[in-house]
């Protein structure tokens, strides 16, 4: 399959071939357990305290006809505390026990789990083929996306090289993507707690650019929301966020020639 490279000036400066990887099934199922795998792997272990509703001193004897012992009241069994005494009589508060207000939790999470989800390396490999087929495809990604006409196309390699975020604006609107990058300008807060825990705005995804090294496009189109990923860390979650296949993913000549020379995922 080949492909027009877009320069600068969206000019057509010549034609570059896809490799294999781009001509895969695309296989739903294959996508989401892959991003389902590299989402498990980003989860933080949480638990509660160990000590939590274990700490008041809360013990009844189980033996009759013994002192501190709650047979014969016509009460529960339950652990209990004493607040008050008067001789052999006690006022006592259930403490500890799951059933019992500020007790221990029956079955509480526990951070010595494991939360993350195992996925066989070819499999992986499958799902990235998967993903990209998919994002080759006009008429999937115009659902979500604002895109031009002539996508999907390669950028010439001097985009990578872009170190103002004017210029890489500037550029993409003469590609045709002025109305993409306003709609993901537009920022909402978010609904919740989540505000007060660092993620505030929720931000809509773009396109995605995959160039063949770390470079100054990085951080020049960081500030219009576009994603740029070197083509050796790419992973199916940045080519499909959310198991949502379809994302409309612009590609570098150096990037496809380092993808054929170092035949990757595949």
């Amino acid at each position: 399959m080949k492909l027009k490279i877009k320069d600068l000036e969206n000019k057509d400066k010549g034609f570059v071939e896809l490799p294999e990887e781009f001509l895969e099934e695309v296989r739903p199922d294959i996508i989401k357990r892959a991003v389902l795998a590299v989402q498990s792997s980003k989860r933080q272990p949480y638990g509660s305290f160990e000590e939590a509703g274990k700490r008041p001193s809360a013990k009844l004897k189980r033996r009759r006809r013994d002192y501190k012992t709650s047979y014969g009241y016509g009460i529960s069994r339950v652990p209990r505390k004493i607040l008050m005494r008067r001789g052999t009589r006690f006022t006592w508060v259930g403490a500890f026990a799951p059933g019992t207000v500020s007790g221990r939790r029956a079955h509480p999470p526990k951070p010595e789990k494991n939360l993350v989800q195992k996925i066989n390396k070819k499999e992986r490999k499958k799902a990235i083929r998967s993903a990209l087929s998919a994002n080759l495809n006009k008429e999937l990604i115009a659902e979500n996306y604002r895109i031009p006409d002539d996508y999907p196309f390669v950028l010439d390699s001097k985009y990578e090289s872009l170190k103002k975020t004017s210029e890489v604006k500037k550029a993409f609107e003469k590609l045709g993507f002025k109305e993409e990058l306003e709609r993901i300008k537009e920022k909402k807060i978010r609904a919740g707690k989540g505000k007060l825990r660092g993620r505030k705005y929720k931000k809509k995804k773009g396109p995605l650019i995959v160039v063949s090294k770390e470079c100054s496009l990085e951080k020049s189109a960081k500030n219009l929301n576009l994603e740029v990923v070197s083509v050796e860390k790419l992973n199916v979650e940045l080519l499909a966020p959310g198991a949502n296949y379809g994302r409309p993913t612009l590609f570098t000549e150096a990037a496809v020639k380092k993808m054929v020379d170092k035949k990757l995922f595949m």
